[in-house]
């Protein structure tokens, strides 16, 4: 069990600096985050369905959200652990936030990484992310297994 323990950490720095090399390798660093982060969120504040939910939501918190998405992707993208937040109920009672918004989050994510991105790697790297973890955020906040209980189907 103690060489476990004392593994964790060269195991927590080896997936770190994989993660680090294959960002490099297409082109990102923490330049790159900052960019993606402020041009996209920048494009959602004046998206006619999108910007109103965030803004409303965010209003007189724009800099904090900032700063922590750019933790956020920094920590999914370099595999970092500086995240520490909790998205699914940062997202919990957001008003007006539909399911139908998360494909128009999504598209306007993959316009920004058309006009940003260092590679087509970078590109299709951080559109399967995003689309990982807007399929996670819908699951989470609008499934209900019941709905899919056969027993409750008309026939």
């Amino acid at each position: 069990m103690d060489n476990d323990i004392q593994g964790r950490p060269a195991h927590v720095a080896a997936i770190r600096e994989r993660a680090e090399a294959e960002m490099r390798d297409m082109g990102v660093d923490a330049a790159f985050i900052d960019r993606l982060v402020e041009t996209f969120y920048g494009r959602v504040l004046t998206h006619p369905d999108l910007g109103p939910v965030f803004d409303a939501k965010l209003s007189g918190r724009w800099p904090e959200h900032m700063a922590k998405m750019k933790s956020f992707w920094s920590a999914v993208a370099f595999r970092s652990g500086a995240y520490g937040g909790k998205p699914v109920q940062a997202h919990t009672h957001v008003a007006n936030l539909t399911p139908d918004l998360f494909p128009k989050w999504l598209s306007l994510f993959a316009a920004t990484l058309d006009d940003i991105a260092p590679s087509p790697e970078a590109k299709a790297w951080f559109m399967a992310t995003a689309e990982r973890i807007a399929k996670s955020l819908v699951l989470s906040l609008f499934y209900n297994p019941a709905l899919d209980d056969p027993a409750r189907k008309p026939a």
